[in-house]
């Protein structure tokens, strides 16, 4: 009998990344007489492995096709495609949770320990700032999806005090979670670090504008690693420039690659990181790629799977 077709559909460079680890997880999954390939005829597809940035963007076109494995978290470039009728699951996979711990973790050290002021003071001046402790140093943490559940533990595990926000109630140990619009607000004024991860939908475009910014206590930091547009720009800007916002870090943009004039760069108060917070790593996703082909060849649920009507 002979196994499923899947189309590996990204941008090329990432084929020479993820040809060897996929066809390894796939037979440590047990998967017989796949296809493998970034050329397989529609006809033949019966799994599309996915980069949204990719050439393939109708799904009409693959008659037989399961179920559409994204290679990326953040699913709000494919999700709404009216051709696309069949399960989409969300990359979630160890090594891109773990390369987000240990970067949030990190930022939010420096801005904690003040690294930067630190570091840019070299003349010989012998000036003291002692940091206070974690524990005295709340966090805001936008987002309890896997990835904003892992890096809210891992910060309350540094000591920080962690509030997590989401739309909906959640329970996390150790952690004090709130939703709600007035949950939303509490987790601001409380919040002197505070760090983005939820997804990118109609109700979170633009969550941070002028007036939630105003809730956040003066001089706060903002960390982005989740999505660009969760932030008004022009409004962050305007916050920075107050001194309401102390300071922002920010990994992800309205438009990637960054223009190179855009006020971002010039500004004292932004880093500007390359949206590398965290990449999905080709050993480890391919381990669940392999698992939900597998799961589609039995039967099983898929891992993952992507709420269409949340968008996430």
């Amino acid at each position: 009998m002979t196994g499923p077709g899947i189309l590996f559909a990204a941008t090329e460079p990432r084929w020479s990344d993820y040809e060897a680890p996929l066809r390894a997880a796939l037979e440590a999954a047990g998967v017989t007489g796949y296809r493998l390939s970034p050329d397989l005829p529609a006809a033949e597809v019966d799994y599309i492995v996915y980069a949204p940035n990719s050439s393939v963007q109708d799904f009409s076109v693959f008659p037989r096709l399961k179920a559409v494995l994204n290679l990326w978290a953040g699913v709000e470039n494919v999700a709404p495609n009216p051709t696309l009728t069949v399960p989409l699951a969300r990359m979630v996979d160890e090594g891109l949770t773990r390369g987000m711990i240990e970067w949030v973790t990190g930022m939010v050290l420096r801005h904690h320990l003040g690294l930067d002021a630190v570091l840019a003071r070299q003349s010989g001046d012998w000036l003291p700032v002692v940091p206070p402790l974690a524990r005295n140093r709340p966090v805001g943490v936008l987002g309890l999806g896997a990835l904003g559940k892992a890096c809210a533990g891992a910060l309350a595990t540094l000591g920080f005090p962690v509030t997590g926000w989401s739309r909906s109630p959640k329970t996390i140990p150790g952690i004090a979670t709130r939703h709600g619009e007035a949950g939303l607000a509490e987790t601001l004024s409380g919040a002197r670090i505070l760090v983005l991860l939820l997804p990118l939908t109609g109700a979170t475009r633009d969550l941070l504008d002028a007036r939630t910014l105003a809730l956040l206590p003066r001089g706060a930091v903002i960390v982005n690693p989740g999505r660009g547009p969760l932030i008004v720009d022009e409004d962050l800007i305007g916050a920075l420039d107050s001194g309401q916002i102390g300071h922002a870090t920010l990994d992800v943009f309205r438009e990637e690659p960054l223009p190179r004039d855009h006020p971002f760069w010039a500004h004292p108060g932004v880093t500007v990181s390359p949206h590398v917070a965290s990449e999905t790593r080709a050993d480890t996703a391919s381990e669940v790629i392999a698992e939900n082909v597998r799961r589609g060849e039995a039967g099983e649920p898929y891992l993952h799977l992507v709420d269409r009507g949340a968008g996430y």
